[in-house]
């Protein structure tokens, strides 16, 4: 059976302080007319469980996540990979096959389906969402690793060129 329940809070529920990221804490669950609640409490005031607690554990107060914002203009991905389709390099293949994958999934490009090669490939056969292509992508078959590894050198690429720009 699934509980559902807030996450950790960011208040002391006794203080009202705010709880600070890295330092521990502890967490009460209690239910209060079939429905559970939590409550989460600075280590320095615990004084124990209240009466009705289901439970209680102690952790630490998460870092805030930095997630970096997607400021890549899917255009300019675009412009990126029309120019990648062009040229047709061999040793960029890899790559181009991530950008597509990201530009499918951004719904810049549509998979209208695969091809099978005169030299035995398979090639992804995509369209521009305002009707550009259509454009021949050769699968690269890649593993999730891969495509991470991939993704990480895409962006860094990008990263350089605005930095230049």
């Amino acid at each position: 059976m699934d509980y559902k329940f807030r996450p950790l809070g960011k208040i002391c529920a006794q203080t009202g302080e705010p709880l600070r990221p890295g330092e521990p804490c502890i967490s009460v669950l209690l239910e209060r007319d079939g429905v559970f609640e939590r409550l989460d409490y600075n280590t320095a005031v615990w004084s124990g469980p209240p009466e009705n607690a289901v439970g209680y554990w102690q952790c630490q107060v998460p870092h805030p996540e930095v997630r970096q914002a997607n400021t890549v203009d899917p255009e300019v991905l675009m412009r990126l990979f029309e120019q990648m389709v062009d040229e047709q390099q061999a040793s960029r293949e890899r790559l181009l096959y991530v950008l597509t994958l990201f530009l499918l999934q951004r719904r810049r490009l549509k998979l209208e389906g695969t091809q099978s090669g005169e030299d035995g490939r398979d090639w992804l056969e995509v369209f521009g969402n305002r009707g550009e292509g259509p454009y021949l992508v050769p699968d690269q078959q890649l593993s999730q690793d891969e495509i991470k590894e991939l993704q990480a050198a895409l962006t860094a690429q990008l990263n350089t060129e605005w930095e230049a720009a």
